[in-house]
């Protein structure tokens, strides 16, 4: 029956996200290491699941550029060197330029103060840098990294252009998976993190580019310094 068919696939696709979603995670906090191989049956396995949704969230991974599959025997976590960071960074930061460039243009693109929706939407974004900020003075990089990437994908979103939010998510997925490896070696990692989220998003408000560029050009090169001094050792 159609009905049926339909509910299966969800569900199925449901599973798939989550699965995907799951693996991430793992990477993010450094439960799998760079380099570290597993198998579609070891997974379905540790999750108790049918290696379908498996393969399909490993696949996904794969594209999103976390994993590496190797031909016949299953799949690795990708292993990023500094070289990668610094273009993930350059390519995250012509991303934000761009998003600056067409609120410069088209002021309007992005929620006017006046709308109700707008600045509640607005708020929810701030309270996401907030979150990100506590996380960051305290060292907590696990909860930094689940924060920041909300804040940036929800400030993303406020430009009204789908693609873009997504497409920097995962350029920040993928830089946090290539830093993390490294802030992770850290003992205390307290002062030693960018905080400065709420600011870029007083900025944004007030419409003012040049002090959103300003604070993400500072972001960059604090994020390439410290990543690396922490690679030459």
């Amino acid at each position: 029956m159609p009905g049926s068919s339909g509910n299966g696939s969800v569900t199925r696709s449901t599973l798939r996200q989550q699965i995907a979603d799951a693996l991430r995670d793992e990477v993010l906090a450094g439960r799998l290491q760079p380099g570290q191989e597993f198998t579609v049956k070891e997974i379905a396995e540790q999750y108790g699941v049918s290696a379908t949704p498996v393969r399909e969230a490993l696949v996904d991974l794969s594209a999103q550029g976390l994993l590496d599959a190797d031909q016949h025997r299953g799949f690795h976590v990708h292993e990023y060197s500094v070289a990668d960071y610094r273009g993930i960074v350059e390519a995250r930061s012509l991303v934000t330029d761009g998003m600056f460039i067409a609120l410069d243009k088209d002021q309007d693109r992005f929620p006017p103060h006046d709308e109700t929706r707008a600045v509640a939407a607005l708020a929810g974004v701030r309270r996401r840098g907030e979150e990100a900020q506590r996380a960051s003075l305290a060292g907590d990089l696990t909860v930094l990294i689940g924060y920041d990437l909300r804040f940036w994908h929800e400030l993303g979103t406020l430009f009204g252009n789908p693609y873009l939010a997504d497409f920097l998510h995962r350029l920040r997925v993928q830089s946090w998976v290539c830093a993390a490896q490294h802030l992770r070696r850290l003992s205390d990692l307290r002062g030693a993190l960018w905080s400065g989220h709420t600011d870029l998003v007083d900025a944004l408000a007030k419409r003012d580019t040049r002090t959103a560029r300003a604070i993400v050009t500072s972001y960059n090169q604090h994020s390439l310094a410290l990543i690396e001094r922490l690679a030459d050792g």
